[in-house]
C-alpha cells in the first residue's frame, strides 16, 4: 500500500506535447507510472509517446478513467488547468509549474471549495517536485533511480533536500513508502498536516520525515497536530537557520515575517512537542537508522 500514487493509478500529464512535459513524461512512463494520456488544448485526436492526446480533461477522463494528473503548463494557465482537473472528477492532482501568482492560487482554493469533502480533488504543489511511490509509480520530476522502496515516509516543501533524504536513507538500507512534494509557495494545495494524516493512515508507513523551510506555520502546526495524533515517530528538519528575517530565501514562501516562522523557532517547537530533529542536512539517514532502531535522537 502507498499514499496518493500506486502502480494502478491512471495518470495524466497536463502540457503533455510540450518540451518539459514531454520529457518527464517519458521519464515516468519508463519508471512504470500508468500514464494513460495527456492534454493539450488544440492537439486532441492525436498520439504522443505513444498514449492519446486530448483537448480538454474531462474528454481524457472519460475515455482513459484516469483518477489523477501532472500539471506541466506554463504559469499565467497553471491555474485554470488545476480548476479544469477538479472540474472532471480527477481525485489527485500535483502541479509542478513554479512562478503561479498568490492570486490565481487564491482563486484555485475557492474554486476546490465548491465541491464536497469526499468529492474533492486532493492537489499538491504547486512549486514542487511531484510524488512518488518507489517501485511502483512517480509523477513529478524526482531522480526515480534514488529512491528505494521501503516503509519511511518522506514530505516536504523542497525538492532537493527530499531527494537528499531518500538518498540518505537508501545508502543505509531504508526504503521510502511514498514521497510527496507540497511546493515551496506560499499558498499550495496541501499542508503538512494533511499529507501526516495520509501517513498515520497508511499500514505500510512506520515512521515520517518532514522537511520544511522558513515562512509560515505549517510545520508548527503538523507538530502539534502529530503530537496530539500520531502514532509513528515523525522527524524533521527546517532549512534556513542562517537566514536574516525578511529576506526571501529560495522559495516564494520562504520569508519570515512573523514571530514564529523562523527555522530556530519552528524547530525549538518542535522538540518541545517531542519529535526529533534532523540537526543537519547530512543527517537525515541516521536519525531515521536511530529512530527505527528504536533509539533516542540526541536534541
Amino acid at each position: 500500500m502507498a499514499i496518493l500514487l500506486t502502480k494502478d493509478t491512471r495518470v495524466l500529464v497536463q502540457g503533455f506535447t510540450g518540451r518539459i512535459g514531454s520529457f518527464h513524461a517519458q521519464e515516468m512512463m519508463d519508471y512504470g507510472t500508468r500514464v494513460v494520456g495527456g492534454v493539450t488544448p488544440g492537439k486532441g485526436g492525436s498520439n504522443h509517446l505513444g498514449v492519446p492526446v486530448f483537448n480538454t480533461v474531462k474528454g481524457a477522463v472519460a475515455e482513459t478513467g484516469a483518477e489523477a494528473s501532472i500539471v506541466f503548463v506554463p504559469p499565467p494557465f497553471a491555474a485554470d488547468a488545476i480548476m479544469e482537473a477538479a472540474d472532471a472528477g480527477i481525485r489527485y492532482c500535483t502541479c509542478v509549474t513554479d512562478g503561479i501568482p498568490a492570486q490565481d492560487m487564491m482563486r484555485v482554493k475557492r474554486y476546490m471549495r465548491r465541491y464536497k469533502s469526499e468529492m474533492r480533488m486532493r492537489l499538491t504543489g504547486p512549486n514542487c517536485a511531484g510524488t512518488i511511490t518507489p517501485g511502483q509509480a512517480m509523477m513529478g520530476i524526482m531522480p526515480g533511480s534514488i529512491y528505494m522502496p521501503g516503509r519511511v515516509g518522506i514530505v516536504g516543501r523542497s525538492g532537493t533536500l527530499g531527494y537528499e533524504a531518500a538518498s540518505q536513507m537508501k545508502a543505509r538500507g531504508i526504503g521510502v513508502s511514498t514521497s510527496v512534494g507540497i511546493g515551496g509557495d506560499p499558498i499550495n494545495g496541501s499542508s503538512f498536516r494533511d499529507i501526516l494524516e495520509l501517513f498515520e493512515a497508511d499500514p505500510d508507513t512506520d515512521a515520517v520525515v518532514m522537511i520544511g523551510e522558513i515562512g509560515g506555520p505549517q510545520e508548527a502546526e503538523a507538530a502539534h497536530w502529530a503530537a496530539e495524533h500520531m502514532t509513528k515517530p515523525l522527524m524533521a528538519y527546517v532549512a534556513g537557520l542562517s537566514a536574516p528575517k525578511g529576506k526571501v530565501m529560495g522559495h516564494a514562501g520562504a520569508i519570515v515575517s512573523a514571530f514564529g516562522e523562523s527555522a530556530q523557532e519552528k524547530v525549538d517547537i518542535i522538540r518541545e512537542l517531542g519529535h526529533a530533529i534532523v540537526p543537519h542536512p547530512a543527517a537525515f539517514g541516521e536519525t531515521a537508522e536511530a529512530i527505527l532502531s528504536g533509539n533516542k535522537v540526541a536534541a
